[in-house]
Parts: structure tokens; sequence; C-alpha cells
């Protein structure tokens, strides 16, 4: 098995074990599998050999950024480090967005990608913003561009054409959705434990796209 097979085997299991500190709520095991889960996904892509070294080494960047935006949402408050865990994901995938564009995109699959969001933002984005701006009226321009952000990105796996990162792409949209809709329109069973198995999921499948990248 290559290192970075090793590296990915080694992601899921950690991510796995951070499923189960979720289902058994177990704090503890969370503070340590859930960034664990990111340390041999960024080595990963820092050290693979892909098809664009560019590309990799935003997605790298991207995936530190997302462990920042971990690390701020497991703090103490909650919401007092949500804003800079929305931040540091702003961010993240702003750098995804640089990556993806950098691996190549066509131009019938960028417009695919910016219908499909289109959609995606009218059935979800008016009540997330609305009951974000409900709860406190500072966070309604912060999740707004936040939603602009990770749309930007999908729209732009979609463009890319590589199956892996269309995949992450819309499992990172589905675990952000279900966190916006748990926390300002409706908790629901079974959301956290929603929320982590899809953030996971994307975040290996897009390290896995590198490998395919044009």
């Amino acid at each position: 098995m290559t290192t970075t097979g090793v590296l990915l085997v080694v992601a899921v299991a950690f991510a796995f074990l951070d499923w189960v500190a979720v289902i058994i709520g177990s704090r503890p095991m969370e503070y340590v599998f859930k960034p664990a889960t990111m340390i041999p996904l960024i080595i990963a892509a820092a050290t693979l050999d892909s098809p664009s070294p560019t590309m990799a080494a935003w997605f790298t960047a991207a995936l530190v950024l997302s462990l920042v935006g971990d690390v701020f949402l497991m703090l103490p408050e909650a919401d007092r480090w949500f804003v800079p865990g929305l931040g540091s994901f702003l961010l993240g995938h702003a750098a995804y967005v640089v990556g993806l564009i950098v691996g190549g995109v066509t131009g019938i699959g960028l417009v695919i990608g910016v219908l499909a969001v289109v959609v995606l933002i009218a059935l979800v984005a008016p009540r997330i913003i609305a009951g974000a701006s409900a709860k406190d009226r500072r966070l309604g321009l912060p999740v707004l561009a936040y939603m602009l952000m990770i749309s930007t990105m999908v729209a732009c796996a979609i463009g890319s054409g590589v199956a892996a990162a269309i995949a992450g792409a819309l499992f990172f949209y589905a675990s952000d959705a279900t966190i916006g809709w748990s926390r300002f329109v409706k908790p629901f069973r079974s959301s956290e434990l929603l929320i982590i198995t899809t953030y996971h999921s994307a975040q290996m499948l897009l390290v896995v796209s590198l490998l395919v990248a044009r």
C-alpha cells in the first residue's frame, strides 16, 4: 500500500472513532479524534504525487483551515467561537475554489454547477439565514457570505468533472446545511452524526480527487 493509502486508512480509522464518540456522547473522544482525522489528510494532500502539485498545495491549505475551524467550533462557549470557526471554513472553501480552478474546470461543467447551486441555495438558504438573523442579527451577513462561498466551491467542483471532487463538495454542502438547519431552524435527532459523517466523507473525497486531477 502506498503512503497516501496508509494515511487515508488512518484518517478513516480516526473518523470512525469520532463517529462512535458522537453516538455515545463522549466529548473527550471527540476532542481527540475530530482534529486527529484531519492530520493524516493534511499530510496526504501535502505529500502525494498529484498530477497538479499547485492544486494539491491549495487543497492542503484548505484542509489546514478546516482543522482550525474544527478547533474553534469544539471550544467551550460554542456561540462565542462560531464566527471565527465560520471564517476559517470560509477561507478553506476559498482555497478549495482556487485549487479546483487550478486543476481545471470546463465552461459547460461550471454552468451546470452554478445552476445546481442556485437550486440548493433556493431550497435551504432563506430559512437558515432568517433563523441566524433571528438568533443574532449580526450572524445574518456572515452566514450569507459563507453559504455563497461554499456554493461557489460546489459549482467549481461540478465544473471540474471529477467524480470524487463533486461527491466531496456535495457532502460538504450537506454537512453544512445540516449544521445551519439544526442550529438556526429546527434541531433534529441524529443531526450531529449526519454532520460529522458527511463532513469527514467530504474531506476524504476531496483529497482522493487530487489523485485524478487533470
